[in-house]
């Protein structure tokens, strides 16, 4: 079966084909390559470090995947990035060759398991933490092909309130914002949800509480968060779920093997099935997104 890496290279190098020859005002609505419904991205990000983001992103994504959307993840935490090696893989390539204009996207894109697609981040490299408008609009040339080819985007950030997460958190359809019980995490929590609300009232945000004892630690927090939110920042939050604490998470992170895969009985596998069960309640299709393309505009424009 082709993969979606390759599947994305076949339909850019079609796009190319087509319009070959032609200047942009001599392009017609049928040289482009259209979809009746954009990508849907949501941006996954926390108030500090270490509460398992970018492990409930990875499996959150194959959670969405066996449900047969089509999901591509973006490891934008460009000072630590991790998801590839979460998800096992091994890129030659990543963002940085992109931003630094040495590769095309689509060059860089591997596959994962389930036939995931990752865009892998530049893990440790110093000269991706504060991104120029340049350099982003370096990423922006083939969003729109992305746009064709996957149902779902969810963009791994960065801990804490740097100005890149921002921007990123602002610019996404959706924010799904990850906490653990431990009392700094929920403060650094509320304070994203607080840069959040100056920012967007309008902001759809997203609740998941990791690594709680047991559903009743997990609800306290989420109650507590949520009712903070709405008293003093009139800003409505949901939650949509809560994991626990359960051994499969580190025994699956020693063996570089997604939990989703490595434990798929595990109670923490059937919690990420329960919160891909609300986020596809109502179907994504349904939903206005004005897709990556849309999403790195408002960041080109923030």
């Amino acid at each position: 079966m082709t993969d979606q890496a390759e599947k994305l290279r076949n339909l850019v190098q079609s796009m190319k084909n087509k319009t070959k020859g032609k200047n942009k005002d001599e392009l017609t609505e049928n040289d482009v390559i259209t979809k009746e419904n954009s990508a849907y991205v949501y941006t996954i990000t926390s108030g500090k470090g270490g509460v398992g983001k970018s492990n409930f992103t990875a499996n959150l994504a194959l959670g969405l995947r066996q449900e047969g959307k089509e999901v591509m993840v973006i490891d934008a935490d460009l000072g630590m990035a991790n998801l590839d090696v979460i998800l096992g893989v091994s890129p030659t390539y990543n963002l940085s060759h992109v931003i630094r204009g040495e590769k095309r996207l689509e060059e860089i894109i591997v596959d994962g398991p389930k036939g995931l697609a990752l865009v892998p981040g530049g893990s440790g490299l110093e000269e991706l933490a504060n991104l120029s408008s340049y350099q982003i609009n370096n990423l922006i040339s083939c969003w729109n092909k992305i746009d064709q080819e996957f149902d779902i985007i969810l963009i791994d950030t960065g801990a804490g309130l740097t100005n890149n997460v921002t921007k990123f958190v602002l610019a996404a359809d959706e924010v799904i914002i990850i906490s653990t019980p431990e009392p700094t995490s929920i403060t650094d929590a509320y304070g994203v949800i607080k840069v959040i609300a100056k920012r967007d009232q309008e902001a759809t945000i997203k609740l998941v509480v990791n690594q709680a004892e047991n559903s009743n630690e997990g609800n306290k927090v989420a109650d507590r968060l949520v009712k903070t939110a709405r008293d003093f920042l009139q800003l409505e939050i949901g939650l949509l779920g809560i994991l626990p604490t359960d051994k499969a998470v580190t025994k699956s992170v020693r063996k570089r093997r997604p939990f989703f895969l490595e434990f798929p009985k595990s109670q923490v596998v059937k919690s990420i099935n329960q919160i891909v069960a609300k986020l596809l309640d109502k179907e994504v299709k349904e939903k206005e997104s004005g897709g990556i393309k849309g999403f790195f505009n408002k960041l080109l424009n923030f």
